[in-house]
């Protein structure tokens, strides 16, 4: 079983020793950010949500209920979620990074909660 945490890439540049493997899953590489200090493992931009979804969600606090309902949707159209949990079962631990700047409402806390429930844990 996977796990998974969450961390703003900005708050978490290279990570630490126990950080596990680093993924990115915001389509656009957050602005200050070098690729270079990220320390990433992998940019997964098929995981992020859509840039319709991204522009209309405007990480406004008061959509995020119906942005979690879409962003669910658009992960089951894509099976974009499936195959991403497929490729880090080998990982015992996985750190979702975004660039969003609040850390409550954006989609990695969204695409954590979805590959919990695809890897079993009980929510």
């Amino acid at each position: 079983m996977t796990t998974f945490h969450i961390a703003n890439i900005r708050d978490d540049i290279r990570g630490s020793a126990d950080s596990g493997y680093r993924v990115l899953v915001d389509r656009i590489w957050p602005r200050g950010v070098s690729k270079e200090r990220a320390g990433l493992d992998e940019h997964r931009k098929e995981v992020a949500p859509s840039n319709e979804l991204r522009k209309w969600f405007g990480h406004d606090p008061v959509r995020f209920d119906e942005f979690t309902a879409r962003y669910r949707a658009e992960l089951d159209a894509s099976g974009a979620a499936e195959t991403f949990a497929r490729d880090m079962a080998g990982h015992p631990l996985v750190t979702l990074l975004y660039g969003a700047k609040d850390h409550e409402h954006n989609q990695a806390v969204v695409l954590k909660q979805v590959l919990e429930e695809l890897d079993g844990h009980t929510a």
